[in-house]
Formats: C-alpha cells, structure tokens, sequence
C-alpha cells in the first residue's frame, strides 16, 4: 500500500513538474499564433511564418497537412516521425524543441479534432497570442458535428481569452464574434479583395486569395510591411499537398492533372473543381475520387457534391470501388459517367485517362490522398513523374 502512495505521489510530482517545464516554453516565445479551421491551416501557417520570417522574425512554423513537419527559422524543414499515430501531446514536444531555438514568434496548426481536444490544446499546449480560424466548413461531422454551426462551435475552442483572432469566415462570423466577445478576445474579419490575381500569379503552385488574406493581416499585426511580407510568402515552398498543376503531353493529347486531395471536404472541393473547370469547353473533365474504407461516409458526401457540377467521367480508385459506385448511381450520376477501378497500377489509371481523353483532358485528383497503401499519393506521383518526363524530353528535344 506504502509502495502505492509512493509511486502516485512520485507520478503526481512528475506531472505538475512536467506542466510547469511547458509553460516555461510556451512564455519563452513571444508570439505565438494558433491557426485553425477546416480549410487551409497548414498553408496559411506556412504562409504566415514565410512572411514573418521575411519581416526579420526567428520563426518556427509546425504543420500537420500531408505530412506533418517542423519548419525552422531559416526555411528549411524537417519530417516529424510519428511511432505511434498522431497526439496532441506531440505540440508539447514542438515547443520544447522551438523553446531552445529562442524563436520570436511560432506558428502551429492545430491537430486536433475533437472538440475536447482542441480546447485543451489551445489552452494548455499553445496558449496563443494570436488566433487564425480560416473557415467554418462541414468536415468531420462524425466528431465536431452533426451540423456546420457544430463545427463552427468546435473551431472556436482555440479563440484565446484576452488575445486577438483574425478569420476569412463568413457565414458563422458573427458566432464566432460572440465567443469571441465573451472572451475578450479581439476578432477581425478579412476579405479576400485586396490580393490580386498577378501577385497570386507569382506563387510556384494555386493558392487561394483568402489564404494569402488573412495570412498578410496577420502578419501586418506583427509589424510586417505587406510587400516584405508577400515577397516571403511568394518564394516559399508550399504543402506538399498543396494545389498544383501537372501538364502532360503524350499521344498528340493534352492532360492538366490537378491534386485535390488536400481538400477532402464536399464544399471546398466543390469549389476548388468548380474554380478550375466550371468555365471550360471542349475538353474532357476527369475526377479520380480516391476512397478509404474507413472514410466511406466522406466518399458519399463528395460524390453528392461532384453530382452537381459539370463533367465527363469520374474514375473510383481505392477501397470499395463497387460500393461507391452503387452510392453514386444512387443519387443520380449517369452509369457512363462512372468508372470503377479500384486499387491498379498507378500506370494503368493513367493509361485509362489517355484512353478516354480526345484531345485536352483536365483530371481533377480528390478524395482521400492515403489509406491502406497511401493509393492516392502514389496517383500523383504517376503523374508527377509523367509531367517530369514529358519536361525532360522537351529540354533534350530543345538542345
């Protein structure tokens, strides 16, 4: 029993020790910036520490987007190994490294869910000086659900008592205003009008208006002059999931290959294929929905959200290719229109492409980018590569 008592109050010991070292950590940064929402975290905290980082702040930026990594005060980045799946517990371990690189500020994307989770991360992991919520979007229902209002409410658990929030939302703005308020928490809403389309013309891949928006705000918070700041932001290297463009030519045909798979929510996928093929003609538009097994509620929320918008044929990859087939002729999508694939070679989901492309296709990658064997990753290496290939051969055809 004595043996007990011992070992509890030894353990108790450690913990209060433990939370009392973190906070020590978190205090040692100045700034520190909690960014969260449903779209867009990791590149608007990229963007963030790329133009504080431009401004002279020492930065170190933490993302969890495709793959999660640490970007250190000079830009380079490196991978986080995770052994045993990801936990929240992993932001302490962020500041205790950050701590002893002495940054001024630290930007770090929330990787919680839960909404239990997201109030302890903000509250006892993170303790922000300032707040970025980018939007309020349906995704993950299961847990911050079942409605949008439910996952405005599970977002603004990272609003921080007497701090400053900035956020591109809309619709639940003004909930957000009144959480905010009751926390006496200053609240800023941007819109995304004073970007133009030639300086989103100068990133490397697609970024969106908004992004770059509340990231400039923020950022002008600290003390960065816009220029500097967007100079940063311009010649940073994006989420490896970010939206990019792949052209292909092969067989006298044109393919635009888009990776979509970062925004696996219906809205914003809509609105990313919508954007990017709503105003074409005479070319073949292509969606490869990528599906888990786990995820198959995600699958059906896509296909309803695909259903609505203009297009040639979408090709099902992954797990339980003949299940998500029967939901999207459930609801509506012509049997011609749908071509069930399954998990084959990279190789031959790409000669399917080629062989149901006239001339110009644009083929839109979404869904879930992993899964058992990461099937959706290894689709836009496919074409990666293609499009490498094909940039090789024009280079020696050129010489």
């Amino acid at each position: 029993m004595n043996v007990l008592i011992v070992v509890t109050v030894l353990l108790v010991g450690y913990w209060i020790y433990e939370y009392w070292r973190h906070q020590r950590y978190v205090n040692s940064i100045p700034i520190r910036i909690h960014v969260n929402g449903t779209r867009g975290k990791s590149s608007v905290t990229r963007l963030i520490a790329a133009g504080l980082r431009a401004g002279g702040k020492r930065t170190i930026a933490k993302t969890t987007g495709t793959t999660p990594r640490v970007i250190l005060p000079d830009g380079r980045e490196a991978a986080i190994i995770r052994l045993m799946g990801a936990n929240i517990i992993e932001q302490k371990y962020i500041f205790r490294y950050a701590a002893k690189e002495q940054p001024d500020s630290i930007v770090i994307e929330c990787m919680a869910v839960n909404p239990a989770y997201q109030w302890i991360t903000e509250r006892k992991f993170v303790r922000s000086t300032v707040s970025v919520i980018t939007n309020c979007r349906p995704d993950h229902l299961d847990v911050m659900g079942p409605t949008e209002e439910s996952v405005a409410m599970s977002l603004s658990n990272t609003i921080p008592p007497n701090g400053i929030c900035y956020t591109a939302e809309d619709k639940y703005f003004p909930l957000l205003k009144k959480v905010a308020k009751k926390r006496n928490c200053k609240i800023y809403q941007i819109r995304p009008i004073d970007v133009t389309q030639e300086e989103l013309s100068n990133f490397n891949y697609i970024e969106h208006a908004e992004n770059v928006q509340l990231a400039l705000a923020v950022c002008a918070e600290l003390g960065v002059p816009r220029n500097i700041a967007l100079e940063g932001m311009q010649n940073s290297h994006p989420d490896p999931g970010a939206l990019k463009k792949y052209v292909i030519y092969d067989e006298g045909k044109t393919l635009y290959f888009y990776n979509i798979f970062a925004a696996n929510d219906p809205d914003s996928t809509a609105r990313i294929i919508n954007m990017i093929i709503g105003h074409l003609e005479n070319a073949e538009k292509i969606i490869i929905l990528n599906s888990r097994a786990d995820r198959y509620f995600r699958s059906q929320q896509l296909l309803e959200a695909v259903s609505k918008l203009d297009f040639s044929y979408i090709l099902l990859t992954g797990e339980l290719p003949e299940k998500v087939a029967a939901y999207a002729y459930h609801i509506g999508i012509p049997n011609e229109k749908i071509i069930p694939l399954g998990e084959p070679s990279p190789e031959l989901v790409y000669d399917k492409v080629l062989e149901i492309t006239k001339n110009e296709a644009h083929i839109l990658g979404i869904g879930n980018i992993a899964g058992r064997i990461k099937y959706g990753s290894q689709i836009v290496a496919y074409f990666k590569h293609k499009s490498k290939q094909h940039y090789e051969d024009l280079k020696w055809l050129n010489q």
